[in-house]
């Protein structure tokens, strides 16, 4: 692959005058062809040719030289998931889910959705297709399964193999292809009821779609919609407390004692009060919390010294395991043969999801935000609830008001067009013009955030009113529209200033809307047909040009970019960027029916991809088909690809997060305890004893603590693509001597090089310190206590992802025994390794993925899936088996030994020597019995993770927010699913 640069200035390409010429002279001859071919009222249709994933020329062969996956209709409904997403995400190719239902903290504009990344390489590494044109995308270039109603699925097609040759950017782990119902005669309605174990996480689901099929031309209309509830995380012994050990407890002992997971909050939902005993020694500073129950906090009597154990809060409590999702959708398509040899075709989708989740209450501190806002947010000494009689910091959980962000997303697409088929030269040819218009408007509403100034207001002078209504500023002068919080009284008191008065949390928090609107516009122009009759076979040939235009726009609420709220501040992201493709691609047969090589074949495709950003790239692909004999095939692909910054990587806006982290020089868990000489260089920048400041103001408690002070993450808009290289080679054995068994095994090998990525705080804290790179040393700041106080992380094009694995399937059909038809998939993905470098910095090492837990997502070796199935007349069942392998993760948690860490001198090629923790692998199993009833409907039951199996505890929290694994069932699921036919 090669690509030239425009930089510094950015242009509109023309496409290369001799491709253009080339491509319009094929055109030409076949648009004058076809109208030929209308004239004489020759009737030689040849639209049902159809058009195979990995493919753009059409055939009636389905067997191709690339490894697809099909999921036919038949298999998504012997399965008891709900969505587009989860069937998806059962394939053994997929890595971990990119934001997770269990990902309760996550933020941004794509939280809510749903989104597949195969390999683990990101969801913006993966291309969806919807009737192989392109689904839109975020700003990030994610693409949200959950806008795909179930119901509209025909099938799904998955490539597990780079195609951007093909389709363009995006397709380097691979693309999967949605295909809708189309033909539809008749009238389908279907509902689905199903709910956990537990009593809660209700789903269901109700559908229909009426179609019908003339002559000439059919009509397909159908609608869902669908509900998930939320699940809180208290509801569950593994995620009801931090520690996910089910214990009400925080400190468990240990080698370093101390809290296990860093859900245990110091920030409490009591309050807590700093006393300074009037000196400015922070050393002397005495933390008061009021008793329970007490509603004078006037009175120093009623508080009691601060508890590290008993006092804690803990979060989980207030969040939600697995968000709530709403989807309703309308959908439709149509054709229309205007002649034997032209038809016209169309279909819209109109989608309208709604997301929920919530986290606790905000854990507001009153001295957290001197960075950002001027005003003093301490509790006065005139207040009436300063048992102080000065001003005093304190901190206070909003337990009452947990933070809720709901999510909606509404989804418009249309695709229309014209396509025709017409013989040359006596071979035929097939064409379609056709035009694609997809746009996304969200809207993220944010509640449980303070308002600053009016927080400053309400902790002022206060007393009580004659009515018991605590009140702003004094009673000889009040303060108009304002009301007093008492920030000391426990969620369960209702006393003046409580947080429990309405009006009082409407004072101090306002909500707030974030925007966004992304558009996508594709026009394309495709040719396919048959060049010359080789002694082999047809010589194929598919060409086509596209102009594609992505836009975005999110716009935080203005009170978020003000940062007058205790929410993370954030700015604008607005771009676009548009682009023209031309691609070509030929299938060459070499021999056929003669000794070794029953079939001899090989595609070569090649794109052409000229962007107005930073210029163009060409990208090709091979692919060798070859049939020794009848019942084996041996299939290999060699292919370069790239990922095209997206409008959030060039343009998008900067923006607040406290980081997880860990900090080298922490002298409990860091590096610098095992290491000297990074001891050494920590030396010159962090006291003597150093531990590292988690949120809350606390000494955090293990690896990977959130921060306690906000850093920065911006774009690029210098950015350059990313750039691909996959290879894969393997074979299909059907053999004639053991009728319905076929047996698949495929390598593959995937390489991305100029990765766009933003380094963690620790990765850019470990140059410093462990690696000794000088540059990234200036990249942070330090506070006088050696606290990180500043970060910012911008995008770069730098290092590499690398991973190889492979994939072995095995199906097996025995049909007409005495007992039934039988039927067995076992399909299992290996992963042989996954590395990235995380910049081009050639002192930094490769960071070895495999089998661990990284940047907070599984990276599992091995996924498997068994499944059964079993049919006799009317009656049938099927039974899956899922399998994940066990995992890798640094220890949160007693770092010289013990059951948290049980390998304490692993080698790291990383890291070093990196204690660790490992767990082994998890099998979960799914169930379903149904009955094809005499009045044409079908009933099924059944029940996914039948066993109610819990995966381990994990505090690396991977994929979620707990100490769970977020790929893993949280519970047994039972499920009923009625379909009736007219």
């Amino acid at each position: 692959m090669n690509h030239r640069s425009l930089r510094p200035a950015a242009r509109y390409g023309l496409l290369p005058s001799a491709i253009a010429t080339a491509l319009v002279s094929a055109l030409i001859p076949a648009i004058a062809g076809a109208q030929e071919a209308d004239a004489s009222n020759q009737a030689t249709t040849t639209l049902d040719r159809i058009e195979v994933t990995g493919s753009r020329i059409r055939q009636a062969n389905l067997e191709t030289s690339q490894p697809v996956v099909t999921m036919t209709r038949a298999d998504i409904q012997k399965q008891g998931f709900t969505s587009v997403a989860d069937i998806v995400q059962n394939i053994t190719a997929t890595g971990s889910p990119a934001i997770s239902r269990a990902d309760a903290l996550s933020s941004g504009e794509e939280v809510g959705g749903q989104y597949v990344d195969l390999r683990n390489l990101g969801p913006q590494r993966t291309l969806v297709l919807i009737d192989g044109k392109r689904m839109g995308i975020s700003s990030s270039g994610y693409s949200d399964l959950a806008a795909i109603p179930s119901s509209i699925v025909e099938r799904i097609e998955v490539l597990t193999d780079g195609a951007s040759a093909l389709y363009g950017s995006d397709a380097i782990a691979g693309v999967v292809n949605i295909i809708t119902r189309k033909r539809f005669d008749g009238l389908e309605a279907s509902a689905y009821l199903g709910q956990y174990g537990q009593g809660d996480g209700n789903k269901e689901v109700y559908n229909f779609v009426v179609g019908q099929t003339g002559e000439r031309g059919s009509v397909t209309l159908g609608a869902e919609y669908s509900k998930e509830d939320p699940v809180m995380a208290r509801d569950r012994a593994f995620t009801r407390y931090p520690n996910g050990r089910g214990h009400p407890f925080p400190d468990l002992g240990g080698a370093n004692g101390g809290v296990r997971s860093n859900g245990w909050s110091a920030i409490n939902q009591w309050g807590t009060l700093i006393d300074t005993l009037g000196d400015a020694d922070p050393d002397n500073d005495i933390l008061l919390t009021a008793n329970r129950g007490t509603t004078n906090t006037k009175d120093k009597n009623n508080f009691h010294e601060t508890n590290g154990l008993t006092d804690m809060a803990n979060a989980n409590e207030q969040m939600y395991l697995s968000t709530g999702l709403e989807r309703r959708s309308v959908f439709a398509n149509a054709e229309f043969d205007i002649t034997d040899n032209l038809r016209a075709k169309a279909d819209v989708l109109y989608t309208d999801r709604e997301a929920v989740q919530q986290i606790a209450g905000y854990p507001f501190r009153s001295t957290g935000f001197s960075d950002r806002y001027e005003g003093d947010l301490s509790l006065k000494a005139g207040s009436a609830f300063n048992p102080l009689g000065r001003d005093a910091d304190f901190f206070r959980r909003g337990w009452e008001v947990p933070r809720q962000t709901k999510s909606e997303l509404t989804t418009y697409r249309f695709s229309g067009g014209l396509e025709g088929s017409f013989e040359l030269a006596g071979k035929p040819w097939d064409w379609d013009a056709g035009y694609m218009y997809n746009q996304n408007k969200g809207v993220k509403t944010g509640t449980g955030n303070l308002y600053l100034p009016h927080a400053e207001k309400a902790l002022g002078p206060s007393f009580i009113d004659a009515g018991g209504v605590a009140r702003c500023g004094t009673a000889a002068n009040p303060i108009a529209d304002c009301l007093a919080w008492n920030p000391l009284l426990g969620p369960d008191v209702n006393a003046p200033g409580s947080l429990n008065n309405k009006d009082l949390q409407k004072y101090l928090y306002l909500p707030t809307h974030d925007t966004s609107t992304t558009k996508t516009e594709v026009y394309s122009l495709n040719l396919s047909g048959v060049l010359a009759t080789l002694p082999a076979g047809d010589l194929g040939l598919a060409a086509g040009y596209e102009h594609r235009k992505e836009s975005a726009h999110y716009s935080p609420d203005a009170l978020l970019q003000s940062g007058l709220s205790t929410d993370l501040a954030g700015s604008e992201t607005q771009g676009g960027y548009s682009l023209d493709e031309l691609y070509v691609e030929l299938a060459v047969p070499v021999l056929a029916d003669v000794a070794f090589a029953k079939e001899l074949s090989f595609s070569l495709a090649g794109r052409y991809s000229d962007y107005n950003t930073f210029g163009d790239t060409t990208n090709g692909k091979f692919s060798l088909k070859w049939k020794p004999i009848d019942d084996l095939l041996v299939r290999g692909t060699y292919a370069t690809g790239f990922r095209a910054p997206t409008v959030a990587d060039l343009y998008g806006g900067v923006s607040e997060s406290f980081d997880n982290y860990t900090d080298p020089c922490d002298t409990s868990f860091g590096s610098a305890v095992r290491n000297p000489q990074v001891a050494t260089r920590c030396g010159g920048a962090v006291p003597a004893n150093f531990r590292q400041v988690a949120s809350g103001g606390r000494p955090a408690t293990g690896p990977n603590a959130q921060s306690d002070s906000a850093f920065l993450s911006g774009s690029n808009p210098n950015l350059m693509p990313e750039t691909s290289k996959s290879t894969s080679i393997g074979f299909v054995y059907s053999p004639s001597y053991v009728s319905g068994l076929d047996i698949s095994l495929d390598w593959w090998k995937i390489k991305i090089d100029d990765v766009i990525a933003a380094e963690t705080v620790t990765s850019i804290l470990n140059n410093c310190y462990v690696l000794g790179i000088d540059s990234a040393c200036s990249r942070f700041e330090r506070d006088a206590d050696g606290q990180v106080v500043g970060v910012t992380r911008n995008l770069i094009n730098g290092g590499y992802q690398e991973t190889a694995g492979y994939d072995l399937g095995v199906a097996y059909r025995l049909t007409d025994t005495r007992f039934g038809n039988f039927s067995f998939s076992w399909k299992t993905t290996y992963v042989d390794y996954l590395e990235y470098k995380r910049d081009g910095e050639s002192t930094t090492p490769v960071e070895q993925r495999t089998s661990w837990v990284a940047d907070g997502a599984s990276n599992f070796r091995v996924r498997s899936n068994l499944n059964a199935d079993w049919s006799y007349g009317d009656f049938g069942a099927s039974w899956g088996v899922r399998y994940y392998s066990g995992l890798k993760e640094e220890c949160a948690y007693d770092l010289n030994g013990g059951a948290e860490c049980d390998k304490p001198n692993y080698q790291s090629g990383y890291k070093g020597i990196q204690p660790i923790r490992e767990v082994g692998g998890n099998t979960f199993h799914d169930m379903q019995v149904r009955y094809n009833t005499p009045w044409n409907a079908t009933v099924a039951v059944g029940a996914n993770n039948v066993f109610d199996h819990v995966g381990q505890t994990m505090y690396s929290q991977p994929n979620s927010s707990f100490s769970y694994n977020g790929s893993f069932d949280i519970g047994r699921f039972v499920y009923m699913k009625y379909t009736q036919r007219f």
